[in-house]
């Protein structure tokens, strides 16, 4: 595979809003046939876009955290589903930024501007809570590892060249091993079977006496050590993906309410779009995307300055403005995908034109972790100070 490499934050936005428009026509099928996304994962590595946040020194664009959001955004206003593949790719993107030694980054780099993918196997079923990792790293006498363990909701594994594994090693202690997709006793199962994001493929990958060699092993329990910006970029990206489907629901709703539907016969008016009360509940909508779009925008910046003098201050002002952005559009993408049925009346419900897709995507994506959480530290930071905690989820 032939990538090309992005130069900078504007290209970047002008591919993603590009491959948007691309994806965007094919979106309502693919989510119907569940016809898995391959060919355009092909183009997202080609386009370049998954490596932009390889770093400028090892040839990368290096975008910042408004345009990496941004990217997030535009690809989930087209298809809520292909955008969620990619967040896991970033953040363990930064795991390598700020743990992997500089062999490790230059190998890796390589790999991402040749177009490579890395996806996902993190989450575990069936254990106490979300902290609760029981895959395990074994030592070798010659220095490397055997890997050992079953993970769930694997989102972008099935696509990856490589698959970046949540593992606890002797001492207990958390670590990422990067596991080529072919590596033997690595098994990708397609068994997701979510009531939306259906082609994520957020399957099963289990691990069973995989090989990993020392080198291909990162401290990923170091990164929480001191003030770290690790679960701001990635819920950064995840309350990207909630603002893009409640605009891409709108954009919907708008576009059927101006081409199909009838005017409500008490209104007086010859069109549905010049009913003053679907203009004003359009207004209402509009307002509540508009302002997760601008959280959104607020939290990038945050994140940006933050990693431009990384303290436990800034950190925690990012986690904080991250969460606030989690929060709104979590809200917004449910109340405008389930909002969009009232708008656009009776016909909107018909199976065939699958318009439940947004709703369904966005009561799928926000299960992620819970926002009722994060207000929580919202209100214990502006009440009394206290700084969001270091577990990566925030």
């Amino acid at each position: 595979m032939t990538a090309h490499v992005i130069a900078d934050d504007a290209e970047a936005l002008a591919v993603a809003a590009a491959l948007a428009d691309e994806f965007r026509a094919g979106a309502s099928a693919r989510d119907t046939e569940r016809r898995l996304p391959r060919a355009e994962l092909d183009r997202l590595s080609t386009s370049g876009l998954l490596a932009v946040t390889v770093p400028a020194d090892h040839g990368g664009a290096d975008v910042g955290a408004p345009t990496l959001a941004e990217i997030f955004r535009l690809l989930a206003t087209a298809d809520g589903s292909l955008a969620q593949i990619p967040q896991s790719h970033f953040a363990y993107v930064n795991v390598i930024r700020r743990q992997g030694t500089e062999e490790q980054r230059k190998f890796f780099f390589a790999e991402l501007l040749a177009g490579r993918r890395f996806g996902n196997a993190q989450s575990e079923a069936g254990t106490k809570h979300v902290q609760d990792i029981r895959t395990r790293l074994t030592p070798r006498p010659d220095g490397s590892y055997v890997l050992d363990g079953v993970k769930h909701y694997s989102t972008g594994a099935l696509f990856a060249d490589w698959i970046p594994v949540l593992a606890r090693a002797e001492d207990d202690k958390l670590h990422v091993a990067y596991v080529p997709a072919d590596a033997p006793g690595l098994t990708v199962v397609d068994d997701w079977d979510g009531l939306g994001q259906r082609t994520t493929a957020s399957g099963t990958v289990r691990l069973a006496g995989v090989p990993v060699p020392a080198d291909r092993v990162l401290p990923h329990h170091l990164t929480f050590e001191g003030p770290q910006l690790h679960g701001a970029v990635a819920q950064l990206l995840h309350a990207a993906i909630d603002a893009g489907i409640a605009g891409g629901a709108l954009a919907e709703a708008a576009e059927f309410v101006r081409t199909k539907s009838r005017p409500w016969f008490e209104s007086g008016v010859e069109t549905a779009a010049e009913d003053p009360l679907l203009i004003q509940r359009f207004g209402e909508l509009a307002v509540q995307v508009r302002a997760a779009e601008a959280l959104v925008r607020e939290a990038g910046r945050a994140v940006q300055a933050a990693q431009a003098e990384l303290t436990d201050d800034s950190a925690a002002e990012a986690s904080i403005a991250v969460a606030a952005a989690k929060v709104r559009a979590a809200q917004a993408a449910v109340e405008v995908g389930s909002a969009l049925f009232e708008v656009a009346g009776t016909r909107s419900a018909l199976n065939s034109l699958n318009l439940h897709r947004h709703w369904r995507d966005a009561r799928t994506h926000t299960l992620h972790d819970p926002t009722r959480w994060k207000i929580q530290h919202i209100g214990r930071y502006v009440l009394n100070g206290t700084r969001p905690p270091r577990h990566g989820l925030l």
